[in-house]
């Protein structure tokens, strides 16, 4: 798989910043192994951004016609779900707005706006964080009175489906689950605060974001919690990768590596830094600060093996099983990784492993 790992990168590259495939060493590509770097792109969640960067590669490399085709459709498909998406979140901000709730948007729409083709991203869940319990529990009112079924997640956050779409509501905004922390966290929140973008079909709604900072934050940590357990994909580090070009110059390297260093990411941002710039190209220079692990290869391990949020991952298998199963299989995803957490983040993997298998097994 090394040759189609290898080609998917290279595409990714191109189409995550519009510019030249500029190694072309693993192409030409045989009809079968177009056909596998074409499956990885829909596990990784990056089908879009893969077919801009095959749109920049030189005819004589292209994939057969039917494929090309097929890629074609799938992209199609992502452009109108992500114009579904982005009315969803309209109508629902306004709906929280006329009842006097302001939900803040983490990551989703509000990242893929960073992207060249942000209706080309692969767009997943709408996650809403809400400042005090009180809005929080005026939220979730709000969706049982429209009949919505809630259901309750391990981490006490709140699911449902809206028009389709799924929504999650959150009481932190930066998912830290070091207790110690979390008074620091709360400080964090309240010095950088918020952004604002516009959304909707006209760009009329306003909506609140987390600032350039938290948003690092925020990405970071939701990178690490998902690569401990069930797994993470390319798409997460591609949104990171897109966020760090975007804000960079409105983030302070100094105070950002003081903070990531006073919660315990050090040697965590190395390896994400590592594999945003050897891997996806990030500009060296558009890191959040420049210290960088010398390779990224324990967590692309994790990357290839299961995919988007390990869903193709062998041993997740994540099927129609008894409860106590699922519950069952998630602590052995949480223990697999336990060398890679307590190298990397030691003392906040201890914290989301506790917090998060105590949810699992209430």
């Amino acid at each position: 798989m090394e040759k189609i790992h290898a080609a998917l990168l290279v595409l990714l590259r191109a189409g995550l910043w519009e510019r030249e495939v500029e190694d072309t060493s693993c192409f030409p590509l045989t009809e079968e192994e177009w056909k596998k770097v074409y499956l990885l792109s829909r596990q990784q969640t990056v089908t879009g951004v893969v077919f801009q960067g095959i749109l920049l590669l030189a005819e004589e490399f292209l994939p057969s016609e039917s494929l090309l085709v097929r890629w074609m459709a799938e992209t199609d498909a992502i452009e109108r779900k992500n114009r579904r998406m982005n009315q969803v979140l309209a109508s629902l901000v306004q709906m929280f707005i006329s009842i006097g709730v302001s939900p803040v948007l983490q990551k989703g729409q509000g990242v893929a706006s960073f992207y060249e083709k942000p209706l080309w991203r692969e767009c997943g869940d709408i996650d809403f964080y809400f400042e005090s319990q009180q809005e929080f529990e005026r939220a979730s009112y709000f969706v049982r009175r429209c009949k919505l079924q809630e259901e309750k997640m391990p981490d006490q956050s709140v699911a449902y489906t809206w028009k389709g779409v799924q929504i999650e509501h959150h009481t932190r905004l930066l998912d830290l689950h070091n207790p110690f922390l979390r008074y620091y966290a709360g400080q964090l929140v309240s010095q950088y605060g918020y952004s604002h973008m516009a959304i909707g079909k006209e760009k009329e709604l306003e909506i609140t974001v987390p600032s350039p900072v938290l948003n690092l934050l925020l990405q970071s940590l939701h990178i690490l919690k998902h690569a401990l357990g069930w797994g993470i994909g390319l798409r997460q580090l591609c949104d990171l990768a897109r966020t760090c070009y975007i804000l960079y110059q409105e983030v302070d390297a100094a105070e950002m590596k003081k903070i990531c260093f006073r919660l315990g990411l050090g040697r965590w941002h190395g390896l994400l830094h590592a594999c945003l710039v050897d891997h996806l190209g990030l500009p060296m220079e558009c890191l959040p600060y420049p210290d960088r692990a010398s390779e990224a290869s324990p967590l692309l391990d994790i990357i290839w093996r299961g995919g988007n949020f390990g869903q193709f991952d062998a041993e997740n298998l994540r099927l129609a099983v008894p409860l106590w199963k699922r519950k069952w299989q998630t602590a052995c995803a949480f223990r697999r990784n336990m060398g890679f957490a307590f190298h990397y983040a030691p003392k906040e993997s201890f914290w989301i492993v506790s917090s998060l298998l105590k949810g699992q097994f209430k």
